[in-house]
């Protein structure tokens, strides 16, 4: 697919790697639009990148979305890709009586409704441009479930069941659908685990993206970079055996909860 005089449009843009998408795609000639739900963020990034725009609005509300969408459809009728980026990734304790049922849904709001809203709300009108993508950012627990992050591992292996159904039904139409499976990331979204891990196994966000948008030149429709690939070949070929490994580090982590 050619990078260059898109129009894009990239939720939770202001960090990580939605942040690296904007800085290297507006660096490749394109139109970059920005969404976040923090606004004093959302301003410190058009100081950082004053080419890229920008628009506060929430995935995890569907009249956001639809709001959302006639503005930026209004002001930029040449969008032609999505990259659903925007997403939270929680330490959550199951055992917390204290969490609501409306707190455990909101990794499902923000992580898995938000990009199948988005999509369904943008897809006529990318139908309509003589080339057009959807990029859905998910992640390689898609493939094997981390006990310290449960809600956020169903959305993300939910994600990408969507994104497979996606992209076989658009096949026939100017849309292509991608997958960026992201491995363990230097971004705000993982500092909360920045004790479980070795840093070293930690991929930078730029060198991430950078990978990314190689894949996509490639149309490389599902893209694993970094510990991804392996993660995915090792949850095939011992399943059991990834599971109980990634079943450790989260019982280490709870050997210091108090109960």
């Amino acid at each position: 697919m050619e990078l260059t005089n898109n129009t894009i449009l990239i939720t939770g843009g202001t960090s990580g790697i939605g942040l690296q998408f904007a800085i290297q795609l507006l660096n490749l000639g394109n139109t970059v639009i920005i969404t976040g739900r923090n606004q004093a963020k959302l301003d410190e990034i058009k100081k950082r990148l004053p080419q890229a725009h920008i628009f506060k609005s929430d995935v995890s509300d569907p009249l956001a979305i639809i709001e959302l969408f006639k503005k930026v459809t209004i002001q930029f009728p040449t969008l032609n890709i999505l990259i659903n980026n925007a997403g939270e990734m929680r330490n959550l304790n199951l055992l917390d009586t204290s969490i609501t049922v409306e707190d455990v849904n909101r990794e499902i709001a923000i992580n898995l409704s938000g990009p199948v809203w988005m999509v369904q709300q943008f897809l006529p009108h990318l139908l309509k441009q003589k080339t057009a993508a959807v990029v859905n950012v998910t992640s390689a627990l898609a493939y094997v479930p981390f006990a310290l992050s449960p809600v956020y591992s169903a959305t993300k292996s939910g994600l990408h069941a969507y994104t497979q159904g996606l992209r076989i039904r658009l096949k026939k139409t100017n849309i292509k659908v991608f997958e960026l499976l992201a491995p363990l990331t230097n971004t705000p979204l993982g500092d909360k685990f920045a004790g479980d891990f070795d840093s070293k196994m930690m991929m930078e966000p730029d060198k991430l993206v950078s990978i990314a948008i190689k894949g996509l030149m490639k149309d490389k429709f599902e893209i694993l970079p970094g510990m991804a690939i392996m993660l995915k070949l090792i949850s095939r070929i011992a399943p059991k055996f990834i599971l109980k490994q990634m079943g450790k580090v989260a019982e280490k982590s709870w050997a210091h909860e108090k109960l």
